[in-house]
């Protein structure tokens, strides 16, 4: 795939102005892989397989199998593409084993059954959610993604201390989160029933300006966290549920870290900078805020201005020099992301190994690949 542009693609999901083509990408039964943009060895490849077993990989945001569409209503039919080609967690579960990656947040959608292709924009809402609505996809989807932790699929993390009893297990970890506090509707009842559940984070804002705060993409409307947003914040830190900022509107997101007595993650972004734009990126003024409230940053391997694994690979080292190695984790928003440069679980060796081979440490691929993840859900945690 050539250079993509911030006119190209707008964050996650769809090319901006080309629904025909978004279309054709996800209808296909698997899309081409992205280029690796350099080669491996099997020298190089056996010792980051050896890195991997070692120290636990996990994924602060993705979709393994678009779990989030199956028995999804309401939907706009450019959105009913991926409802066509959701279920296929088998497979990306089987990448996972394949890539040696010991876990993966798996994340419903909350506003997923409202959300349409704005031409020249992306994805917004198309119309209001109908009374009751957004909970009740909500509870279809966190039913369909437990289902896969009771068939056996996937081993249900509810704590960080799961993980020591995991690592040997054939079944990755999975946690459950959900991309969008829509189906909250404001109310902190919702978050202890979510928690519950077994949610243990939650992007407040997706794509839709919903009560809680401003999406980042939309023209603002209520210029940072609402008293509903605020009561979230703190209900979320009383359980012990890791607050995640992607997609926030920048005014709200100050507003959360000022609030959070917790650190906070930003699952999937990038760095804005002069050279390099896009509406889903973050300021460095608030990545770095972020990082000296302890939090984290997810590399996010979308198509925008980088065009192959290589390239994710040069992010990821960016993102490590503005805000240091101990607030650097892996988003990949896998399934879920449009044209992404990082496809596939399976070629997680490959691009561990080339980190190695630009210079990181092996303490330095431990934190980034899982530790860094591991430490902020651990922070969170209601130890009261």
């Amino acid at each position: 795939m050539g250079k993509m542009t911030r006119r190209a693609l707008i964050g996650g999901g769809l090319v901006a102005g080309a629904g025909v083509a978004y279309g054709a990408y996800w209808l296909r039964k698997r899309p081409a892989a992205a280029p690796l943009g350099f080669e491996v060895s099997d020298e190089e490849r056996a010792a980051a397989i050896a890195l991997l077993d070692k120290y636990p990989a996990i994924d602060s945001h993705a979709h393994p199998g678009r779990t989030f569409a199956r028995d999804a209503s309401g939907l706009a039919p450019l959105l009913k593409v991926y409802k066509a080609q959701s279920g296929f967690e088998q497979r990306t579960v089987s990448d996972m084993r394949g890539g040696h990656l010991t876990a993966a947040c798996f994340a419903a959608v909350s506003d997923f059954n409202v959300l349409n292709l704005a031409k020249g924009k992306g994805l917004e809402a198309q119309r209001a959610f109908n009374e009751g609505e957004a909970w009740e996809s909500y509870k279809v989807q966190i039913g369909n993604l437990k289902r896969l932790a009771k068939n056996g699929l996937v081993t249900e993390m509810l704590a960080p201390d799961q993980l020591a009893d995991l690592r040997p297990s054939k079944s990755p970890g999975a946690i459950w989160t959900v991309e969008g506090g829509d189906f909250l509707e404001g109310s902190v009842e919702r978050v202890r029933e979510a928690y519950e559940d077994g949610v243990r984070s939650v992007t407040l804002v997706h794509y839709r300006t919903n009560d809680l705060a401003d999406a980042m993409t939309n023209a603002p409307v209520h210029g940072g966290l609402t008293s509903e947003g605020d009561a979230i914040v703190q209900e979320m830190n009383r359980l012990g549920m890791v607050i995640d900022l992607s997609h926030m509107a920048e005014a709200g997101a100050f507003r959360a870290l000022e609030l959070s007595t917790r650190p906070v993650m930003f699952t999937h972004t990038h760095i804005s900078s002069a050279h390099s734009y896009h509406p889903r990126f973050i300021s460095l003024e608030l990545a770095r805020a972020a990082a000296e409230a302890g939090g984290i940053i997810g590399a996010w391997p979308a198509g925008i201005e980088v065009s192959d694994l290589a390239g994710f690979a040069d992010r990821i080292l960016q993102l490590i020099d503005m805000v240091g190695i101990d607030h650097v984790c892996l988003g990949t928003d896998m399934d879920g992301n449009y044209k992404p440069v990082f496809d596939d679980y399976r070629r997680l060796p490959d691009l561990v190994a080339l980190l190695r081979r630009k210079g990181m440490s092996e303490q330095d691929l431990a934190a980034f690949l899982g530790g860094n993840f591991m430490r902020v859900w651990s922070a969170n945690q209601n130890h009261s």
